[in-house]
């Protein structure tokens, strides 16, 4: 168990290892055409490149779908600290094989390495409800969305400038990161719950996970809503770019400028938002209130015509995403303390699974829209925010522990 002196200590390293997470999924996005191209021949390349990026990118996605309940699963069994040191491991091996393979099945193999690793985003999150008291959780996760978005940012800057000096070079810094991590883990994190007869054996197959949650009482709802959120994310990393140049004849600098704004909005907000608005509104409103601000701030974009709205709105971007850690607070009341690998592992398993939709689906949206009004994209994300509004007005919330 964790002693109180410790939490900080322990927070600091679980905070580390996921923004190292966001890192690795991002670093790749600058360099993957090139490095197609340097592993397959220029020709081949340009003749499947597309083909070649969306499976790079959805091997990673799958993977995770697939292992995060596994993992979760694994931590609730044999305790957090040994499943997150082995996925530390396990993404240097990911890292180490993508710097020096130079076949494409050996880059896709790195890759699908990688996205198992990441999937210790379960654990993770099972291992701050396992160290945060009932009150203490919406805050937490919040600076754990805020050092997975900032990790996020991050990456791609750092794969782009240390791929113009070595293509390679951005694995390379990747492991050597990990590796920190993986020995300050080894030596400061201790396991953060008691390992006993309620630790059973239990099903780490993944759709049995799944089936498990979707009995739990009143967790299907809750795991729609997680999808939804999930869902309309994916809608700015597939279309903010395509938007911004056809729209406002944005240049990559004003995409890369728009793109590093709302990110450090996102990142601050939910750094100091979510426990402050569920204190003192409660997570049904809070809820509730991170919809409506995300709801504004899509209108206001949906109909600007110019930049600078977009800019404006991005204090109300930012709102939006304080629902999450409500939610995921809100989640966690509904399982026992042994349980909470395999709800986060879930929980984690629908994130990729929208990652995986959203992006087709919104791609042909705007592939529909793009003519007459760009705009009309955000519309489709208004919508489909606005089926959470009656799901929460509906959902039963549990009395807080005493």
């Amino acid at each position: 168990m964790v002693a109180d002196k410790d939490v900080r200590r322990s927070l600091a390293v679980i905070f580390g290892a996921i923004a190292l997470d966001a890192m690795g999924l991002g670093l790749v996005f600058p360099i993957l055409p090139r490095l197609l191209a340097e592993v397959c021949g220029a020709d081949a390349a340009r003749q499947r490149l597309s083909v070649y990026v969306g499976f790079t990118i959805a091997i990673y996605a799958v993977m995770q779908l697939v292992f995060a309940p596994v993992l979760g699963a694994l931590s609730d069994r044999f305790g957090r600290r040994p499943v997150l040191l082995l996925s530390l491991g396990g993404a240097i091996v990911s890292y180490a094989v993508m710097a020096t393979g130079h076949a494409l099945w050996v880059l896709l193999l790195g890759r699908a390495v990688a996205g198992l690793t990441s999937a210790n985003v379960s654990v993770a999150t099972a291992y701050i409800t396992d160290i945060s008291p009932e009150g203490t959780r919406a805050r937490r996760f919040g600076l754990f969305n805020a050092m997975f978005g900032l990790g996020f940012i991050v990456g791609p800057v750092l794969g782009g400038v240390l791929g113009d000096w070595w293509l390679r070079l951005p694995f390379v810094v990747a492991a050597v990161l990990n590796a920190g991590t993986l020995v300050l883990a080894y030596l400061l994190l201790p396991e953060s719950r008691t390992l006993g007869a309620s630790a059973g054996p239990t099903s780490f197959n993944p759709f049995r996970q799944i089936g498990w949650a979707v009995r739990v009482d009143g967790l299907l709802p809750l795991m729609a809503i997680f999808f939804i959120f999930a869902a309309s994310g994916e809608a700015y990393g597939t279309c903010w770019a395509l938007w911004g140049t056809d729209t406002f004849g944005w240049t990559g600098a004003g995409i890369g400028l728009s793109l590093g704004v709302f990110g450090i909005c996102q990142a601050l907000a939910q750094a100091f938002a979510p426990g402050p608005a569920v204190e003192r509104f409660g997570e049904r409103r809070a809820i509730l209130l991170s919809i409506a601000c995300g709801v504004a701030a899509l209108l206001a974009v949906a109909f600007a015509t110019r930049s600078w709205i977009v800019f404006a709105a991005m204090p109300l971007f930012a709102l939006g995403g304080i629902g999450a850690p409500a939610l995921q607070t809100l989640a966690t009341r509904r399982v026992s303390d042994d349980e909470q690998g395999r709800l986060q592992g879930v929980l984690a398993s629908v994130v990729s699974l929208a990652s995986i939709v959203a992006p087709l689906t919104f791609s042909f949206v705007y592939l529909l829209v793009r003519e007459r009004w760009p705009g009309a994209i955000w519309l489709s994300v208004v919508v489909l925010d606005a089926l959470v509004a009656p799901i929460i007005l509906r959902l039963h919330f549990p009395a807080k522990p005493a």
